[in-house]
């Protein structure tokens, strides 16, 4: 939703999303809470929420002039401009919001060097980036899912420890960086691994209200919000005052709250109980207790904010597979919590009711406001917000009976369930791959890329030559020359053969499409099940090296493009545990269909190296003249110089050795799956994928 220029939609005027609300108000109270992560569909107030959360914050206070908005009242806070700014103003301002975006490098977040500075008088002095802006305030990052791995890993080690270290360009600086690090995604476009989901402190998944009457209210404000914002923003100012006492007042009291060993014995058996992995669930749990006891107004620490704080700190934790869905299992943790706290009671009430119960002054705005859940704004909600009711089913699922829809264009028949996916050895792609423009960042095969480490300066008519220009390393070839250039003093002279530009290696991911075999001669369970296996287990590998992958089905009379290339390896795993098997043998159309996809995808911005796996027996039974009609697509897809692997499913004792002839034609690899297992059906493709 678009927000006015200077106007944010206010905090207190949310309705609908009192977990989100709630996760961002505790992580504010306390920020070594880690952060939040918000999770949710398209349209569902995520980047509204956010926004909204500056404006309830307390000023901070600043001397004038320093970069990096240290506490001049924290001898612990230490600027390094402290120098420069000792004996400044003190002046109070407004807490920043800093947004990062999606396409922004290392140089931006952590500082480089001040370039016109550097070019004026030659020497090298730091520029802060925005973990520096953030510090003592908050950065938001939209689309964190889409975001390179190794910049949130950068962002969420500076808000674990509260510093930045850059080490760079001659540049050494480290100074503090404590900020509220929220980012919101999309888990349409691709998940973030388990590791970084991890590391965010709490994590809320949001879903539009189901209840017509919220719906009703949420269109309701926004509406009266885009009509007049400055009249909106003023109605809601009196509410606004009283939620940022509360977070001012929560902030101060935070210090004081008691948390007994009794209660941290519990905290502990919940998160034993809910099998999460290391303590840094234990750790974050207890930190999010606390700061809802003191949110509350309490000076100890009770079950019922043990049990606000786990319902926000545990679920997006417990993911055991990449393939089982991150929603929160609210089943067992709810078993969990019941087991070490006790059943669930009605918590007192909210401490700070607004005058119709919420502490917005209005219908179901903010935490504990306008529901029938409890004041600590955690559980369900009547808009089931924990669940999508439309969210992908998970992989492991038993097997959808024939009654069961199947995937638009699948032929009828059987479905067999795929066995036990593995984890196979790192097998990296032999060379580099010098297409800088069809580089795509990933973890599987070396490649030049405008991303990555720099390996190198080369002057700007060097061939490979195509990033930005690198500021140290033309400075190095620029001052041997000063002296004969007549230079004594003053701003470094350039010439044009002092550019030089920064050559980066990293690595690119691939697109892997399968075209599957779904005909009823592939339609035995066993073979099925054996296929079914080894794609899932090159998804897991998909998954861990960021490729992109796609599926292509042709049984019955056509070709199906089941799932279009996509990131989101999730829906990939469910939709091949959904494929049946039935009908005649489409070859030539599946082959041509995907043919079609890799040529629609080379053509796309940032095309990906592409890898074909055909799965079949080799049979064409659909149509006529069907065998030349397929040998003439396999001529076809030889010509584009598609890196491809054909899996031969034939079986029995009287074999036809179609599949071989098809992998001459493609100039293909040709495995026989009867003789390989999955395992090492996974290492030859993966030796392929460069």
């Amino acid at each position: 939703m678009p927000q006015h220029p200077t106007l944010s939609y206010p905090l207190s005027a949310v309705v609908g999303s009192d977990d989100l609300v709630l996760a961002l108000l505790l992580a504010a109270v306390a920020p070594e809470v880690g952060g939040v992560l918000v999770r949710g569909e398209k349209g569902t107030a995520k980047t509204t929420a956010v926004r909204g959360l500056a404006a309830v914050l307390p000023p901070v206070e600043v001397r004038e002039g320093d970069r990096f908005s240290s506490d001049p009242r924290d001898p612990a806070d230490v600027s390094p401009d402290a120098d420069l700014v000792a004996t400044a103003a003190v002046v109070s301002r407004p807490v920043r919001l800093v947004e990062l975006p999606v396409g922004a490098g290392e140089d931006r977040v952590t500082g480089s060097i001040h370039l016109e500075r550097v070019l004026a008088s030659g020497r090298a002095e730091y520029e802060p980036g925005l973990l520096a802006k953030a510090h003592r305030g908050l950065l938001y990052v939209d689309e964190v899912n889409l975001l390179h791995d190794h910049l949130v890993d950068l962002l969420l080690d500076a808000a674990a420890t509260g510093r930045a270290t850059v080490e760079r360009d001659g540049v050494s600086v480290t100074h503090p960086a404590r900020f509220v690090l929220v980012g919101t995604m999309n888990p349409e476009e691709g998940e973030l691994r388990p590791q970084l989901l991890d590391r965010f402190g709490l994590a809320v998944d949001v879903a539009a209200p189901r209840d017509p009457a919220l719906r009703v209210e949420v269109v309701r404000r926004r509406l009266a919000y885009e009509a007049d914002p400055a009249g909106f923003v003023a109605g809601w100012a009196e509410a606004e005052q009283r939620l940022a006492d509360r977070v001012a007042a929560a902030r101060a009291a935070r210090a004081g709250v008691h948390l007994s060993d009794e209660v941290l014995l519990a905290v502990a058996e919940v998160c034993a109980a809910f099998e999460v992995d290391g303590l840094r669930a234990d750790i974050v749990t207890a930190r999010t207790a606390v700061a809802h006891a003191a949110w509350c107004g309490r000076t100890e620490v009770t079950r019922e904010d043990v049990r606000a704080a786990a319902r926000l700190a545990l679920p997006h934790r417990r993911r055991r597979n990449p393939f089982d869905s991150p929603e929160a299992d609210d089943e067992r943790l709810e078993q969990a919590l019941e087991e070490a706290l006790g059943p669930d009671e009605q918590p007192d009430p909210d401490p700070d009711p607004g005058p119709d119960g919420g502490p917005d002054g209005g219908p179901g705005g903010g935490p504990g406001g306008g529901s029938d859940r409890g004041s600590d704004g955690a559980g369900e909600d009547p808009a089931g917000q924990h669940h999508p009711p439309d969210a992908p089913p998970r992989p492991e699922e038993e097997s959808r009976s024939e009654e069961q829809p199947r995937p638009a264009g699948a032929p009828a028949g059987t479905t067999a369930s795929s066995g036990d996916s593995f984890r196979a050895r790192l097998l990296q792609a032999r060379g580099t791959n010098r297409r800088v423009s069809r580089a795509a960042a990933g973890r599987r095969s070396r490649a030049e890329s405008t991303t990555g480490r720099r390996v190198v300066a080369v002057a700007a008519t060097d061939a490979r030559a195509r990033g930005g220009l690198h500021l140290l390393g033309t400075v190095l070839a620029a001052v041997p020359r000063q002296h004969a250039r007549g230079r004594t003093d003053g701003p470094l002279r350039l010439a044009p053969g002092d550019l030089r530009v920064a050559v980066r290696e990293g690595r690119e991911a691939n697109l892997v499409l399968f075209c599957v075999d779904a005909s009823g001669s592939m339609a035995a369970r066993r073979r099925m099940g054996e296929v079914k296996a080894a794609i899932l287990s090159l998804l897991l590998d998909a998954y861990q090296r960021r490729d992109t992958v796609g599926l292509v089905t042709f049984g019955g009379d056509t070709a199906t493009l089941v799932l279009p290339p996509t990131g989101s390896v999730d829906v990939a795993a469910a939709r091949l545990e959904e494929l049946p098997a039935g009908g005649r043998t489409p070859l030539a159309e599946g082959l041509l269909s995907a043919g079609r996809v890799l040529d629609r995808e080379r053509r796309r911005a940032g095309a990906r190296r592409p890898l074909l796996v055909v799965v079949t027996d080799g049979r064409a039974t659909a149509g006529p003249d069907a065998v030349r009609r397929s040998l003439d697509a396999a001529d076809r897809l030889a010509a584009t110089g598609v890196d491809c692997v054909v899996v031969d499913c034939e079986s029995g004792p009287m074999r036809m050795g179609l599949a071989g002839t098809l992998a001459t034609r493609l100039a293909a690899e040709h495995l026989a799956l009867g003789a390989v297992d999955a395992a090492a059906l996974h290492g030859l493709v993966r030796g392929h994928a460069a």
